[in-house]
């Protein structure tokens, strides 16, 4: 299993950006997947989440009306779309599977700042 994530950068409050996270080795179409954040100093949090076929989707309550989730199977990626981004939206995110066990990527850095 391989999660690749992208997209991250240096973004002013109010901004966007859009993180992607390509996946391979498991069948992707089968599984929910996750984003996670953490903050310096913070424990890891989840953002949001979806499910295999992109039916269903939800949020933490920090980011609700301001992200969005969503996933292509066809090209094995999750992507979040991250608009009116604030200075506590800085943090590393990563993306996340379960099967057996967690997988994790790499993740990308996300910093929020005039």
């Amino acid at each position: 299993v391989q999660l690749v994530e992208s997209g991250g950068g240096l973004a002013q409050p109010g901004g966007s950006l859009r993180l992607s996270c390509a996946a391979s080795g498991f069948t992707f179409s089968r599984y929910m997947m996750r984003w996670y954040r953490q903050a310096p100093g913070k424990e890891r949090e989840l953002v949001a989440y979806i499910s295999s076929t992109g039916s269903s989707t939800g949020y933490n309550d920090s980011v609700k009306g301001r992200f969005t989730i969503s996933r292509d199977n066809a090209k094995n990626t999750v992507y979040l779309q991250m608009n009116s981004l604030k200075p506590e939206d800085t943090a590393v995110y990563h993306c996340n599977t379960f099967s057996n066990r967690n997988y994790w990527g790499q993740g990308t850095q996300v910093t929020v700042s005039s």
